[in-house]
Parts: C-alpha cells; sequence; structure tokens
C-alpha cells in the first residue's frame, strides 16, 4: 500500500503519463487527418523536446532557490489546461504551432520538479521511486488503450477532448501535493563542479542519444502501424506491452541493481534499444517480432531511466537536485528529442520507415559506445535504485 504523501505522487505521475498516453501516439494521426506533411507533423510533435531544451533550467532554479516546488508545478499545469485548449480553435498551422509551444512550455516545467520532489519525499529510501514512478506508466497504459479503442469507432478528432480532461485531471492532482520536509529551508547549492565530472558529461550525453533514438518511434510508430493494416485497436495495445515491460523493470530495478552494475545496466539498455528500432524499421510486418521489439521497451526507457535516475540522485546533492534533473531533461528529452524528431521527419518521405528506424538504431550505437568510454565500470551496485 502507498501512503500519503506517496499516494498524492502516484497519483501525479498517472495523470501526466496519462495525458502523454491519450496525446503522443494519435495527435500525430490527427494532424495527418487534417492535412498535414510528415515535415509539419515532425514540427509540431518536436515542439515538447524544443521547449525542454531551455524552459525546465528556469524553472528548477526557481525551485531549487526558493522552495516553490508545487506551486509551480500547480501553475505551470494550469497554463497548459489553458494553452492545450487552441486544438479546439484552430487547424491552421501557425496557430498550433503558437498554441503547442505554449503548451509544452509550461508542460515541461512539471516532471523534473516532480522527480526531485519525490526522491525528496522517500529521503533515505530512493528504491521505492520505482514503485511510485510506475503509476505513471499504468496512466499511459489506460489512456492509449482507452483512446485507441475509442478511435475505432469514434472520429479521430475525439482524442483532442480525451487529452484536455486528462489535462484537466492533472491540474486537480497538482492541487493535493505538498512539498518534501528534506526541500523546505533548503539553500541552493553550486552545481558546476559536479557537472566537470566526466562521468556526469558522458551519461548525459549518452542520455541525449538514448532520447534521439526514440524521436522516430515517437513521432511515427502509430502511423508507420497504421500504414501496414493495423487498427488503432492494435497500435493501442502494442504501445501498451511496451509500457507494461517498463513496469516490470520498475518493480523490479532494485533487485536487478543488487545483481549487476550501474555501466552494466546502462551497455545492456542501449544494445537492446538498438535491436528493438532495427525490427520495428524492418519487420513490422512480423507481429511477433513487433511484440518483442515493444518489450523490449522495459530496456531502451525503463532501465535506462531508473538507472539515469539514480545516478543522478547520487552524484548531485539535495540543493541541486531539481536542476540535475531539469538540466538532464534538457539534453536527452530536449536536445536529444528535439534532434531525434526533426531527424526522423526529415527521413521518413525521402527514405522510408526502414532507413528512419535504422538511424534510429545507429543513434543508440553511439549512446552505448559513450557509456562504454565514459561510465566508470566500478560504479558501486548500491548506485542504482
Amino acid at each position: 500500500m502507498i501512503f500519503l504523501p506517496h499516494g498524492r505522487l502516484a497519483a501525479w505521475y498517472f495523470w501526466y503519463f496519462a495525458f502523454i498516453g491519450a496525446f503522443l501516439p494519435y495527435f500525430a494521426l490527427y494532424l495527418q487527418s487534417i492535412g498535414f506533411s510528415a515535415g509539419r507533423i515532425a514540427v509540431l510533435m518536436s515542439l515538447g523536446q524544443f521547449m525542454r531544451l531551455l524552459a525546465p533550467l528556469l524553472w528548477s532554479w526557481l525551485a531549487d532557490s526558493g522552495g516553490r516546488r508545487v506551486r509551480i508545478v500547480v501553475a505551470s499545469t494550469a497554463a497548459s489546461l489553458a494553452s492545450y485548449s487552441v486544438v479546439f480553435l484552430t487547424q491552421d498551422f501557425v496557430g498550433l504551432l503558437i498554441g503547442m509551444a505554449i503548451l509544452h512550455f509550461f508542460w515541461s516545467a512539471s516532471l523534473p520538479l516532480v522527480e526531485a520532489l519525490t526522491l525528496g519525499h522517500l529521503a533515505a529510501t530512493p528504491e521505492r521511486y520505482g514503485r511510485i514512478r510506475l503509476w505513471g506508466s499504468v496512466g499511459f497504459i489506460v489512456a492509449v488503450m482507452g483512446v485507441g479503442l475509442l478511435l475505432d469507432s469514434a472520429p479521430i478528432a475525439s482524442q483532442l477532448w480525451v487529452s484536455w480532461a486528462v489535462l484537466l485531471g492533472a491540474f486537480l492532482s497538482a492541487l493535493t501535493l505538498t512539498e518534501s520536509k528534506r526541500h523546505e529551508g533548503q539553500v541552493v547549492a553550486p552545481i558546476l563542479d559536479v557537472l566537470r565530472q566526466r562521468k556526469v558529461g558522458f551519461l548525459l550525453a549518452a542520455g541525449l542519444f538514448m532520447a534521439a533514438a526514440h524521436g522516430a518511434l515517437y513521432v511515427f510508430y502509430s502511423i508507420h502501424l497504421v500504414a501496414q493494416g493495423y487498427d488503432k485497436t492494435v497500435v493501442g495495445l502494442l504501445w501498451t506491452l511496451g509500457v507494461m515491460a517498463e513496469i516490470v523493470v520498475f518493480l523490479f530495478m532494485p533487485r536487478i541493481s543488487l545483481m549487476v552494475s550501474l555501466r552494466q545496466i546502462l551497455l545492456a539498455c542501449f544494445a537492446l534499444a538498438a535491436l528493438r528500432f532495427a525490427l520495428i524499421g524492418w519487420a513490422v510486418e512480423f507481429i511477433g517480432l513487433l511484440v518483442f521489439a515493444q518489450l523490449l521497451h522495459g530496456a531502451s526507457f525503463g532501465a535506462h531511466h531508473a538507472a539515469t535516475m539514480a545516478a543522478l540522485h547520487r552524484w548531485f546533492v539535495a540543493g541541486q537536485q531539481a536542476r540535475a534533473q531539469a538540466l538532464y531533461g534538457s539534453v536527452a528529452y530536449g536536445a536529444g528529442g528535439l534532434g531525434g524528431a526533426l531527424l526522423a521527419g526529415a527521413l521518413w518521405e525521402r527514405a522510408g520507415a526502414g532507413i528512419t528506424f535504422s538511424a534510429a538504431s545507429l543513434l543508440a550505437l553511439l549512446g552505448l559506445i559513450l557509456v562504454w568510454r565514459g561510465v566508470p565500470g566500478d560504479s558501486a551496485n548500491k548506485a542504482v535504485r
């Protein structure tokens, strides 16, 4: 049983990732339905990554220096809800570009702050992080399956209303969050000395390549499957399989971390990610291989994310945590995600799905090389929570 405030954090993760589950797999299909090209779809779908380049650093500096994490999360979620409403007002590219940019500017503030808030509440037991964070995966599954079933019988625009309702749930959930005692009265601590460490730079760079590798998946995976004749229920099921694998990994990470080192976990994650994207690109007609590729999401995202969060928690002190989370988000999901999405958009119509996902596989292999060269082999097992 998860007790307060852990239950409130779990509920927030549920609603946050439920929005992603309702929005990410299907919004590209909506954009395609109103006549947007692959390039314009890639631009709009990459706005989240673009805003994560800089916006989280501003929000996290305010949070680390002023102890206002919860207030910022509430305000940013309210602004996200308001700005998302532009999808009901226009189908013009420029209008959607402005609205989605504002949405992602505020939406990008929330996750790194709540990640730091969660680790603050857990204090001496950060190994429990995965068991709270997995509720985000549950939210994603509920949303992606529900919307997939809905869209097999309802207009694609129905996805817009479901996403708005889920955003409202995220806002109401944010109102229940509380500051961690560990953070109250905390003084902001310098961060540059930690950033200069070789292992930190290589970890951030590897995270950039992993996020870039996922760019093709997040922008074109649903389009890729629908083009091959799969219905939207099957699309939702395949997305769900990946997140179920992620949940299993989050549950077993404390046990896995006792058996293998941080470096070994990360090397396995990048190798399996490379295999995953190659299968998606070249074996889409084989449902068994697609299922296997989606189960590898447990490694390419789940284990990689949990191991990286553990490293950041260990390498940065309490007064640096929100900025560390935001910096990782900006480098990996901002620069990496943006670059990966735009690369996929450039390749999709010119070279096809196989080459696009092969490029994603190559990006994962580059990340593997960075981990091999820069993350020390003597990382203690206890570093992975």
